[in-house]
């Protein structure tokens, strides 16, 4: 058992327990044109941590921990989308219209998939998942619990949205979550800030933070 230095305090961890989520980094979300820049967001802030979400999956694969990957997706027949999540906010391109690259957040098509600089490599393994939490209406549970995985530590966009939900799921069902702060963002800073005070107050109530630095310094002799 070592420990990752963290907030609210250290992170004890053993590899043997630990897995990488990366949380929807695809191209609709991190890139000019996709869904997140017709929502009128500033997609260059996901751009940014494109590095360290590199860096994170670099090191997990040479330690020889399990990575995972999550996609925001759907049917291509809508079956899976509730029309109240379809029509909420009402963009200019909605979830299964036609945008730049092919139908918005539709399994499958071109912005949908993961950004190529993460891209996963063989025996990684995608979660499609049609929710916003990654457990929801998918085989997450399943494959954690066959790797006898205990320990998630988290990646990816948004924070306060698809990561802490995906965290907070992951909390009411018995893991242990630690968000890599340099490698998580949102489209709004106080959004993030906000986000990472409510996942570690009182006590890690949700869960820890850390630095990308700390957590890659650790999980090689973990």
């Amino acid at each position: 058992m070592v420990e990752i230095k963290a907030q609210p305090f250290a992170f004890p961890t053993r590899s043997d327990q630990l897995a990488l989520i990366v949380i929807d980094m695809q191209r609709d979300f991190a890139e000019p044109g996709g869904f997140g820049a017709s929502l009128g967001n500033d997609v260059s802030r996901v751009a940014k941590i494109v590095p360290h979400v590199k860096r994170l999956l670099q090191g997990f694969r040479d330690a020889g921990l399990p990575v995972i990957h999550t996609m925001e997706c759907h049917k291509p027949d809508l079956s899976d989308l509730p029309p109240a999540k379809r029509d909420r906010g009402k963009p200019s391109l909605r979830i299964g219209d036609d945008g730049p690259m092919g139908r918005i957040l539709i399994a499958g098509e071109a912005g949908t998939a993961i950004l190529p600089e993460l891209a996963p490599i063989d025996g990684e393994i995608v979660i499609e998942k049609p929710g916003k939490g990654a457990f929801y209406a998918t085989e997450l549970g399943d494959v954690l619990n066959a790797k006898g995985i205990s320990q998630l530590v988290f990646a990816g966009v948004t924070t306060e949205v698809c990561v802490q939900t995906t965290m907070r799921e992951a909390n009411d069902r018995g893991y242990e979550c630690l968000l890599a702060e340099e490698a998580t963002e949102s489209y709004f800073p106080e959004f993030k800030e906000a986000a990472i005070a409510m996942i570690r107050a009182q006590g890690a109530i949700v869960g820890w933070t850390a630095h990308v630095d700390d957590i890659l310094e650790v999980i090689g002799h973990a």
